[in-house]
């Protein structure tokens, strides 16, 4: 039985060699060109160091939830489109009306211009 699962630890050996060499070399070859404003850290667009306290512009919010609803949906096109063949029709139409629904969700945030950054 477990010669069965020599190739699979043959596979992850050779893909952690490859990997670690990747990264080795690439700490060994590349620049180290260290400067304040690439070694500081990026906070959604705001200063590293202010009071945590303070407000949040509501964009940030509006485009966390524009991420949710129009690009997490390519978890559900996955799965549909395996068993397509299995469903038939009716998964079709199902996912024609899914893929309308967001559809019109995009065309009314496109409208309202809630894609427009300032």
């Amino acid at each position: 039985m477990l010669e069965q699962y020599l190739p699979i630890l043959i596979f992850l050996a050779i893909g952690l060699v490859i990997g670690g060499v990747a990264l080795g070399a690439g700490m060994l070859i590349g620049p180290h060109r260290p400067d304040p404003a690439k070694i500081s850290p990026y906070e959604c667009g705001f200063e590293a160091f202010e009071d945590a306290r303070m407000k949040f512009d509501v964009r940030y919010y509006l485009v966390a939830i524009l991420f949710i609803i129009f690009d997490l949906e390519i978890a559900f096109l996955f799965p549909w489109a395996i068993v397509l063949d299995k469903i038939g029709l009716f998964g079709l139409g199902a996912m024609g009306v899914f893929l309308g629904i967001l559809i019109v969700g995009f065309i009314y945030e496109w409208r309202k211009g809630a894609l427009e950054w300032e």
